[in-house]
């Protein structure tokens, strides 16, 4: 796991971002590959998601002492975790299984946040938390929706506009 070699490494260093721009192109490739070579499985969607879950997880446990934060921000980001949570928990009742979804609205929030440094750069913490939170706002409550509509663990549903089971 890659992810955890960035707790060795000074934040925001350039050996960070290299290991963390690898993880980022791992994540990516290693789903195209699988889809490619039709290698796909429920165990390979439930392992990268997990993958994902880890490599924000990570970044958040070394970035987040690095940032001043206002109050209504960390708020924010705790309600976000909150609904994730909820959905999450809603999902394993319903599928006794992760219910975490490939929807077009998570892969919208997970560029986002790799994109964190540059928009942090680019914009300062207050519009990159305002980017970010509300991008991620919109997906976890996407989520949780699909999470409690569907009758069905659709993984790769991709909008909750798909229909009441997830299914297109």
């Amino acid at each position: 796991m890659g992810a955890f070699a960035l707790f060795l490494t000074i934040p925001l260093s350039f050996q960070f971002f290299v290991i963390y721009l690898l993880c980022c192109v791992s994540d990516v490739l290693d789903g195209y590959i699988a889809r490619k070579t039709k290698n796909t499985s429920k165990l390979g969607e439930i392992l990268d998601s997990v993958a994902d879950f880890i490599l924000i997880a990570v970044m958040i446990i070394i970035l987040f002492p690095l940032l001043t934060l206002e109050l209504w921000a960390i708020y924010w980001i705790g309600i976000i975790a909150l609904i994730r949570f909820l959905s999450l928990s809603v999902g394993f009742a319903k599928y006794r299984s992760l219910a975490f979804l490939h929807t077009y609205t998570n892969k919208i929030t997970g560029v986002a946040l790799v994109c964190f440094p540059i928009f942090l750069q680019l914009f300062g913490i207050t519009v990159t938390t305002i980017i970010l939170c509300g991008i991620a706002s919109l997906s976890a409550c996407e989520e949780l929706i699909i999470n409690i509509r569907s009758h069905v663990l659709n993984r790769n549903v991709k909008s909750v506009f798909n229909g009441e089971d997830g299914q297109n």
